[in-house]
């Protein structure tokens, strides 16, 4: 099904959580259901990694960087009543970086979906995915890391926010677009950018 929504103000929707944590899968079937497009760090990133032959941790960063600003540049240049789907790592980036480029961007309106995943399913998830991921990605190797990253990851909170469990995705997705279209077509102002 599609659902056009046309916002009052420039707004997006932060498809956030760590990495393996469903963002790429929400963010298809939200830019799929309502019509809109959506901009992906690693949609940005991967093509410029194809680039070169060794991408070591430090460089894979700054390419993430990179493409987070290019997010921010692309919304920023669209009209004032756009809404975008944004799906990144948001944790990765301090949080006033974030407030500065929706600033920026002319961003009024934020709403975010929090993937919320086990440590344990996020590993599993990771792991499976290791012989597939583009060159340039962490290996084996960040599995530790991931996992206490899942066990103490939060939402950036800085609109309203709805936590997906991924442990009972997609069963929950018909209450999160229900969810995104109460909040944008409410008469009530949604959580201005500050």
């Amino acid at each position: 099904m599609k659902t056009t929504l046309l916002p009052e103000q420039k707004t997006v929707i932060l498809v956030n959580g760590i990495p393996a944590s469903g963002k790429s899968t929400v963010t298809r079937e939200l830019s799929t259901y309502f019509g809109v497009p959506s901009l992906t760090i690693d949609g940005i990133k991967e093509p410029f990694m194809a680039k070169f032959d060794a991408i070591d941790r430090p460089f894979n960063r700054k390419l993430g960087c990179a493409a987070y600003e290019v997010i921010w540049s692309i919304v920023g240049q669209a009209p004032a009543n756009c809404l975008w789907i944004v799906d990144a790592w948001f944790g990765f980036q301090p949080k006033e970086d974030l407030l500065r480029f929706l600033q920026q961007a002319g961003v009024g309106q934020v709403l975010e979906v929090w993937n919320q995943i086990s440590p344990e399913l996020a590993v599993a998830r990771y792991g499976k995915r290791l012989n597939d991921r583009k060159m340039g990605h962490p290996g084996e190797e960040y599995l530790p890391e991931l996992a206490r990253l899942a066990a103490g990851a939060k939402p950036m909170a800085i609109g309203p926010v709805f936590t997906l469990n991924q442990d009972a995705f997609p069963a929950t997705f018909a209450r999160l677009t229900d969810w995104v279209t109460d909040c944008l077509t409410a008469n009530q102002p949604v959580a201005a950018v500050p």
